[in-house]
């Protein structure tokens, strides 16, 4: 299970760099506890379409009891046959649940890079980002209508877009970067990270931090 960078395209080198360098307290103020915490992982795919890079997205469904309709990283919790989740447990769930819920084929993906751990408070994960890049693209949808709505693309463009980028204002006051692309309310620790690695791979444009969307108080 290895991680490498070599081969990678040139407009990713950015990308690959920043994860070699970012501190945690850089990517989100939710750290994890020194003991505890359910361990997890997402994979972060980036591919080539029509339009440029972009990257893998997925919808929860509507009728989920947490984080209903939200957009999310494919992802989830480590298994005991993912292995050390210090070293390559994350790795290797970050692809075996991204094949589980879209349909992908592991085998057409690079892993570049590994952000460090986050801390989702609400459902006590700790969540270990590992970068990808599509190499090999392969057919996805939404393997289990019952946990995905749908898994979709998004054009880097669009993220960058500030025309396409909001605040979003939580019930409990809690503001945080969010994108409106495809359709869709891209906002949490997803939108967190995404907004995160625009800073530090320098993809940012200047956008308007005051333009505001309130979520639901069920959110």
């Amino acid at each position: 299970m290895a991680v490498t960078d070599d081969g990678l395209p040139t407009w990713l080198t950015p990308v690959a760099r920043a994860a070699r360098t970012i501190a945690p307290e850089q990517l989100s103020r939710f750290l994890p506890p020194e003991t505890g915490g359910r361990q997890a992982a997402v994979l972060i795919l980036f591919g080539e379409g029509g339009r440029g890079p972009e990257l893998l997205l997925m919808e929860r469904a509507g009728s989920l009891r947490s984080h209903a309709g939200q957009p999310s990283f494919p992802g989830g919790a480590l298994d005991p046959e993912d292995g050390d989740p210090v070293t390559t447990g994350p790795l290797r769930a970050a692809l075996r649940e991204a094949e589980e819920e879209t349909g992908l084929d592991p085998a057409g993906v690079q892993l570049f890079g590994v952000l460090p751990r986050l801390y989702i408070p609400v459902s006590g994960f700790v969540v270990t980002p590992v970068l990808g890049w599509w190499h090999s693209p392969s057919p996805f949808r939404a393997v289990d209508p019952g946990e995905t709505a749908r898994v979709f693309t998004v054009p880097v463009a669009d993220l960058t877009d500030p025309a396409n980028r909001v605040t979003t204002v939580h019930p409990s006051g809690h503001r945080g970067p969010a994108f409106l692309v495809e359709s869709a309310l891209v906002w949490g620790f997803t939108a967190g990270v995404i907004d995160r690695i625009l800073h530090f791979a320098g993809w940012e444009r200047p956008w308007d931090r005051s333009k505001q969307v309130p979520l639901d108080w069920r959110s």
